[in-house]
């Protein structure tokens, strides 16, 4: 093998990697919002009300979906503990969130609405802490 053919042999390897690892993480979100869409009526017909305060909704809507996703990696053959990484990125920045939300200091719509943006960069994050686990 020539030094430019295994040059690109590299360069092919690693955009599948790359690829791998962003299909990987497009499932999980796609999993999250069906966790999200499909439990979310549930819930509402097993306790109508549950979430009418935005702390209890928030929380129950960060299962929903770490619910999807985790039931998408155990399907995929991720570890229980990749498993809940993953699902913490569901709930820390809502718990931050809290916070500031119960001392007044912020609206419910930047809670909801910063707690999802942010749950994006955590799992990627917490992807890239484990490479070996979401590149398959």
């Amino acid at each position: 093998m020539t030094t430019t053919q295994h040059s690109e042999h590299r360069t092919a390897s690693r955009r599948r990697h790359v690829w791998h690892f962003v299909r990987h993480y497009l499932e999980m979100v796609v999993a999250m919002v069906v966790g999200m869409v499909v439990l979310g009526p549930v819930e509402e017909l097993v306790w109508p009300g549950l979430d009418d305060r935005l702390d209890v909704h928030v929380l129950v809507m960060a299962t929903n979906m770490a619910i999807g996703m985790g039931a998408w990696m155990r399907f995929r053959g991720h570890s229980w503990r990749a498993v809940t990484e993953m699902s913490a990125a569901m709930y820390l920045p809502f718990a931050v969130l809290l916070v500031p939300y119960w001392a007044g200091a912020v609206s419910g719509g930047l809670v909801m609405t910063a707690g999802h943006v942010a749950m994006l960069p955590l799992m990627a994050l917490a992807m890239l802490l484990r490479p070996a686990e979401y590149a398959h």
